[in-house]
């Protein structure tokens, strides 16, 4: 609900100090929830949920892979020693790491100067999530012993994108960002600029650079602690009823407006300022339907049967990068043989509400392709090598998906239609293509049909 004092929503000001939950957390949530016209709405869910998948599970997981792994003993690590990595940019995970960085440092510079907060801290929090992906995709730990030099590369690249990071997050979270140079062993007036004078960010372009080889870093320790359910629980009772004060936009404008200070103070953009202008902006109404907010996953299904009480349900098993595979149901039987449901990757859309089908419950959706009278139907299909749990991501749309699809703002039905299978048949919202880091994801030979 709103924040409200007689109904005890809400936890602000000495409220805040007493849950133990660091500053840095709040000033995230505060950021991220931003509200650009009412007032916010806090439930601890969440700020539990922000703390867990995007502060812990997406930035402190990133930055502490990559500094566990390089601080472990040599034979396992590189015993807290930078390794030297010639030739990274023929590295071509590592290239399209660092081509995918600086657009995002493009972003979050063009965003820094317009103030526009909430933007600049999604681009900063969108390159830790391809830092994971990236460290997913090289698979680091099995390169150690195969292709020490390939391991090198990404080890050095992922420490240069953890410095990058810091760097870009101080303005929103001072200790944070000072804590991560500790690990580093940096000091921070090693401060990146990244515009030379003719205001290229050419530099951000090589992420390998950010940190020379033989520097030896800190210690490092995990940087974020979860959010039980039970202390969330605990919160909301202690805090039920007490002074929650209501936070107002002027509230929130205040917060912001002491980051907008702190920016100004930060060099991030040094040398010239005259930066291209990029063309005019979204209207208001795409910005708050955006593709990104949709969690499509490249799924794999471990196995399907006919539902044991409907004709046209199929029930799936399908792994999406989790501890355990989601039960799915999916309308499919009339469409697609059962032995073609077997063991195949799927784009699988992971934040709707569940919904039971005929008793099962269902905790995703199958995206396929129709055509116009709805006589064949075909499964969408990402590339064989994609990784499974990978993001399904669409072009210049950049952000975190929902936890869970607003049913009341009806974002999945605005979105979905403009879903469809192009010419090419490929899948696409608008004209922008379902892609993975493995390639776009297709369909067979449904073309122009609607995705559903």
């Amino acid at each position: 609900g709103k924040f409200s004092k007689s109904h005890g929503i809400g936890v602000f000001g000495n409220d805040a100090k007493v849950t133990n939950i660091p500053s840095e957390v709040w000033r995230y949530y505060l950021l991220m929830n931003r509200p650009e016209v009412s007032d916010t709405l806090f439930t601890w869910a969440d700020l539990q949920a922000k703390l867990n998948s995007e502060l812990l599970n997406n930035l402190g997981n990133f930055i502490n892979r990559v500094l566990s792994f390089v601080a472990k003993p040599a034979g396992a690590g590189y015993d807290s020693i930078i390794p030297d990595a010639p030739n990274a940019e023929s590295h071509t995970l590592t290239n399209a790491l660092a081509e995918k960085t600086n657009k995002w440092v493009e972003q979050y510079l063009e965003a820094m100067e317009k103030v526009k907060l909430k933007q600049g801290l999604k681009s900063a929090m969108a390159i830790s999530s391809d830092g994971n992906a990236y460290l997913q995709e090289s698979q680091f730990w099995r390169l150690y012993k195969e292709d020490p030099a390939a391991c090198a590369v990404v080890m050095k690249t992922s420490v240069g994108v953890v410095y990058l990071l810091a760097c870009l997050l101080e303005p929103f979270m001072p200790s944070f960002s000072r804590e991560v140079l500790r690990q580093l062993n940096m000091s921070p007036d090693e401060d990146l600029s990244f515009c030379d004078d003719k205001g290229e960010t050419a530099k951000a372009k090589r992420p390998w650079d950010f940190v020379s080889a033989g520097h030896k870093i800190g210690k490092p320790v995990p940087l974020f602690k979860e959010l039980k359910d039970e202390e969330v629980e605990a919160f909301r009772i202690k805090f039920a009823g007490s002074q929650a004060e209501r936070i107002s936009k002027a509230q929130a404008d205040a917060e912001a407006k002491k980051v907008a200070e702190k920016l100004k103070a930060t060099k991030l953009s040094e040398g010239s300022s005259k930066k291209k202008q990029s063309g005019g902006s979204k209207s208001k109404t795409a910005e708050d339907v955006s593709v990104a907010k949709l969690d499509i996953r490249v799924g794999l299904i471990r196995k399907a049967e006919k539902h044991p009480d409907a004709d046209s349900l199929y029930v799936e098993e399908i792994d999406v990068g989790e501890e355990a595979p989601r039960t799915v149901v999916s309308g499919l039987v009339k469409f697609i043989p059962l032995e073609e449901m077997q063991n195949r990757k799927v784009c699988v859309l992971c934040n709707l509400k569940p919904v039971a089908m005929r008793g099962i419950k269902s905790h995703a959706m199958v995206l396929a392709a129709s055509n116009e009278d709805h006589s064949k139907v075909e499964l969408v299909e990402p590339p064989e090598s994609a990784a499974v749990g990978e993001k399904v991501t669409f072009a210049g749309f950049s952000g975190e998906p929902e936890a869970s699809l607003n049913a009341k703002s009806k974002t999945w039905e605005k979105l979905s239609a403009d879903l469809h299978s192009n010419g090419e048949l490929v899948a696409c919202y608008k004209d922008v293509p379902f892609t993975t880091l493995a390639g776009v994801c297709k369909v067979k030979t449904i073309a122009n049909g609607d995705i559903r």
